[in-house]
């Protein structure tokens, strides 16, 4: 499994949060390892696993982050598919490393432009653009 296919998983693990009680995560997550086609072993499943968790462990310092950069919108207003690819990519860019910001911001374009609305990639870009400059 590619790095993108990996994102995307993430992504779709991670947008679970929004519907169910963080006491109820940790078995969320294990259905959600056995119950999908695209991860093949337990490697990847670990990845995934341990990746959301690092994204859930930061939600409130990527939420106040988010906040901070929008006007007029604060998190719980936003749509779910855009509030969890900002988290995703937040994350992405500010606390790992491997991955450039540029392909951080890509990559969250993409994926909100694939399950978001019509204009998800673009309010993602705008905010992500935000905080890019920011952190400058």
């Amino acid at each position: 499994m590619g790095r993108h296919e990996q994102r995307e998983q993430i992504f779709r693990l991670l947008f679970q949060i929004e519907f169910h009680e963080p006491k109820d995560m940790p078995r969320q997550m294990r259905l959600f390892v056995e119950d999908s086609e695209e991860i093949r072993t337990q490697q990847e499943a670990d990845l995934i696993e341990a990746r959301c968790q690092a994204v859930r462990e930061k939600v409130p310092e990527i939420d106040k982050l988010i906040e901070e950069n929008v006007k007029g919108w604060d998190t719980s207003r936003m749509g779910k598919v855009e509030l969890t690819v900002l988290r995703l990519a937040v994350y992405e860019m500010r606390y790992d490393e491997d991955i450039p910001t540029g392909v951080a911001i890509n990559e969250a374009v993409e994926i909100a432009k694939m399950y978001g609305q019509e204009n998800s990639g673009s309010f993602v870009n705008g905010i992500l653009g935000k905080i890019v400059k920011l952190g400058d």
